[in-house]
């Protein structure tokens, strides 16, 4: 921890005294506006095309995907190895950190800003808690790129933000869980609670995925308020089977509530990657990322100057979101029909999840006759729950 602390610490005054020098360089002693200038070969400027061996990317990690088979971290960690592949990137052309938290801003603007002394021209943040970081050092370094997971944040030259239509994966695993119970009750981990539009969103798309093949089902939600807790998530799991629940699925970065689920013995719909991995006895199925769809197309866009700060949100058409394969030995009959029935009008845009009225759990109504919520709206508003969700208690006692 001293030697880590030592070396932020020599960075820092390095990089002042590399200022200063810059500073005193300037014409008649007049310091000059910063122009975010790392030492990279190729300084990215709007436009111009950056040629593939010059291409410098920094990634940083909430997690630590050098350790997980599935998962959040993991699934962002195996599109940037798609990414590179694709591209044809070498290894030194990516730098990495991992386990970075989000809740020290200090902490998160000082890789950030390591990136570009290593000379990174394109920037990837991959937890939402990075977001007020990246918009601040993105304002200091206009010529490096800074692409932002799940936020709103975002400018019109350097500074973007992506994520995309889980919700899609999300309604049609519903189905597939919807069909399977047996006791009607259904447990999901949610890492946090309606504050978070992207954990309420694909949580309510399941409970409505749910509903359309088993009106009578509920959904019992347990929230953590932690994105990665292993220990609390497999807690709340544990919680939610002893409620009832005969099918357990989640929105957290672990794997530890489906793990959970097999060693009880019930069903689980696994989230971010396939985890039939981790649970192949229980796994139905699960929602899952494909980021390799857009980190390729983001720098491919910085390779031939095309690049814009546009926001990106992918889907089931774009290939950036599924479900993973069925599991045929656990799914009840009739599965793969009412799946692909409705992928299908997904796909072809005649139904997106949030459509026409909706009713939460304590009777408001959302939405419109007609109406389809935007994805801005599904981003950032929906701090409600669907109807046939329902709060779980949760006392955090270890089983025996």
């Amino acid at each position: 921890m001293a030697a880590k602390k030592f070396a932020r610490t020599l960075l820092l005054a390095l990089t002042l005294g590399a200022n200063l020098l810059f500073l005193t360089g300037c014409e008649s002693g007049k310091a000059e506006k910063n122009t975010g200038a790392n030492t990279s070969a190729a300084v990215w400027k709007p436009g111009v095309p950056i040629a593939v061996q010059n291409i410098k990317i920094g990634v940083l990690y909430f997690g630590n995907p050098g350790s997980e088979t599935s998962g959040f971290s993991y699934e962002h960690h195996i599109g940037i190895r798609v990414m590179q592949k694709a591209l044809g990137l070498t290894d030194a052309q990516i730098i990495t950190e991992t386990d970075v938290l989000d809740a020290n801003a200090s902490e998160i603007e000082y890789h950030l800003r390591k990136f570009v002394s290593m000379g990174a021209n394109l920037v990837f943040a991959t937890t939402f808690g990075y977001m007020d970081a990246c918009a601040k050092v993105a304002a200091e370094y206009p010529n490096v790129i800074f692409a932002h997971i799940s936020g709103y944040k975002g400018n019109d030259t350097n500074f973007t933000n992506y994520f995309g239509a889980i919700h899609q994966a999300r309604y049609l695993s519903g189905i597939v869980a919807g069909l399977r119970t047996k006791t009607g009750k259904i447990g999901y981990v949610a890492a946090k609670g309606t504050e978070s539009s992207e954990v309420s969103n694909g949580l309510n798309a399941f409970a409505m995925g749910v509903e359309s093949v088993n009106p009578a089902a509920r959904i019992y939600v347990i929230v953590t308020k932690n994105w990665f807790d292993p220990a609390s998530e497999a807690l709340a799991a544990r919680t939610l089977i002893r409620l009832g629940s005969d099918v357990i699925s989640h929105h957290t970065d672990s794997p530890a509530p489906i793990m959970e689920a097999q060693k009880a013995g019930v069903w689980a719909v696994g989230y971010h990657s396939d985890m039939r991995r981790e649970a192949p006895e229980t796994v139905l199925t699960s929602a899952v990322w494909h980021w390799g769809v857009y980190y390729t197309s983001l720098v491919r866009s910085v390779i031939n100057g095309t690049f814009t700060a546009k926001p990106y949100f992918g889907s089931m058409k774009d290939g950036l979101v599924g479900l993973a394969p069925l599991n045929e030995k656990l799914v009840a009959a009739g599965t793969d029909e009412a799946v692909e029935k409705t992928a299908a009008r997904i796909r072809s845009g005649e139904f997106d999840v949030f459509d026409g009225v909706m009713e939460t759990n304590d009777g408001r109504k959302i939405g419109r006759k007609g109406g389809r919520l935007s994805n801005l709206e599904i981003m950032r508003n929906v701090d409600w729950y669907y109807r046939n969700i329902v709060v779980a208690p949760f006392r955090p006692v270890e089983s025996r």
